[in-house]
């Protein structure tokens, strides 16, 4: 981060070259580059020591000399000048507070052009919260992004002075706002931005910012780190039915979210007790062969085993539920069998099956559309898969979107 000094140092660049108040008009106008201000007889008189102390880098006459000028002077061009002295000394000697005082005065001064003013209410904020002046640098920032609509950092500062303030709502609000007009602007949003609203979302309890916000999040920085936070803070907020867990922890996994012996037995251990033999085996095994489990432990070989035994006495009954279910009244039966083809893998069969689920009705078609786009993205179909998920309201449509932005960036 720029010092205070450098940033004050930057409106001294902007307002331009030292001021010309005891010059001669005439002798003014020779040199076009040196900026000129007008003054009454009195207020060049009343300026001319402060000018002798600045030319002289004699601080302490300056000092001595300003409260007299500050008296004496009523115009704002004269508000100006004393002010854009002050800034020079502050910067000299490294003075916040007066840095801060010269900022205050040219602003309020009215003579500064229109185009200096963003950077100098760029820095009045800047050294208010140095000062913890939060308040002040509330409105400085306000101002300047009144000025500049689509200033994003001033956004971002201002957003940080709202957290400050114990004002989430609107420090997320505004950092929506940065992130919107910085994409607008064909520009990367920096991955902080996210994690920055995401993090006042959740500790302030947010939950529709929160959920939007790991959405965004992942959408754009699809790490496995931003994929476990983000799904983990859905889980917190939400309260998932055993289906909607389920699809959750498949989500984790499709996404490498998963983490540690716990994860991945949680996963084994819902498939199992779910009736899901064949799709708990591949996550021990999977888990296995990412070293993330040791089989050899009896807590992951018992489950081992018993989703092996399952699989002998579940696999060679699919065939015949698969042609029960297509020529039933119902969906009810279509709608399991495409359950236990998703678990073994079988993604193609599984799509025809809740398919015909959806057609037939009498179903959770929420359910369903939700576990057709999941089958139809895992065997890599995007298109269709959107379209299902598309579908899905309620409130699984939640998680539709989550494994939607899985699927962009798969």
């Amino acid at each position: 981060m720029r010092s205070v000094s450098s940033l004050a140092l930057g409106v001294a660049l902007v307002l331009g070259a030292s001021l010309a108040t005891t010059q001669p008009a005439a002798a003014a106008k020779k040199d076009e580059q040196q900026p000129q201000m007008q003054f009454s007889k009195e207020e060049r008189n009343a300026l001319a020591p402060l000018q002798a102390a600045v030319n002289a880098k004699d601080w302490a006459a300056f000092t001595a000399a300003l409260p007299a000028a500050q008296s004496a002077t009523t115009s704002a061009n004269a508000k100006f000048a004393i002010a854009r002295w002050q800034l020079d000394m502050g910067i000299a000697t490294n003075n916040v507070q007066v840095q801060s005082q010269a900022i205050d005065g040219l602003i309020a001064s009215g003579a500064v052009q229109a185009t200096g003013l963003p950077a100098l209410y760029q820095n009045q904020g800047a050294l208010a919260v140095q000062a913890g002046n939060n308040q002040k640098a509330e409105a400085a920032y306000a101002k300047l992004i009144e000025l500049q609509p689509t200033n994003t950092d001033g956004m971002i500062e201002l957003a940080k002075v709202k957290t400050n303030l114990k004002k989430p709502q609107e420090a997320i609000a505004l950092i929506d706002r940065a992130i919107e007009a910085q994409r607008g602007a064909g520009q990367t949003v920096p991955e902080s931005w996210y994690k920055y609203a995401l993090k006042q979302a959740f500790d302030n309890k947010l939950a529709p910012q929160s959920l939007k916000l790991s959405r965004d999040l992942v959408a754009a920085y699809p790490s496995t780190e931003n994929w476990r936070d983000s799904l983990l803070i859905y889980r917190e907020v939400s309260s998932l039915d055993k289906d909607t867990n389920l699809d959750l922890l498949r989500l984790m996994r499709a996404s490498k979210a998963l983490s540690g012996e716990r994860d991945w037995f949680s996963l084994a251990e819902t498939l199992q007790m779910g009736g899901l033999p064949g799709e708990a085996k591949a996550v021990l095994d999977e888990g296995a062969a990412l070293k993330m489990i040791d089989l050899n432990k009896s807590v992951f070989k018992d489950l081992h085993a018993k989703a092996t035994r399952g699989i002998a006495e579940d696999r060679p009954t699919l065939a015949g539920l698969k042609t029960k279910a297509m020529a039933a009244p119902t969906g009810a039966l279509a709608l399991s069998t495409a359950n236990a083809y998703f678990a073994y893998g079988d993604y193609a069969e599984a799509v025809a099956l809740y398919k015909a689920a959806i057609g037939k009705g009498s179903i959770d078609t929420n359910l369903a559309n939700s576990r057709l786009g999941m089958a139809l993205a895992l065997a890599g179909n995007k298109a269709e898969a959107e379209t299902a998920f598309k579908a899905v309201t309620g409130p699984r449509a939640t998680l539709a979107s989550y494994w939607m932005a899985w699927l962009a960036r798969s």
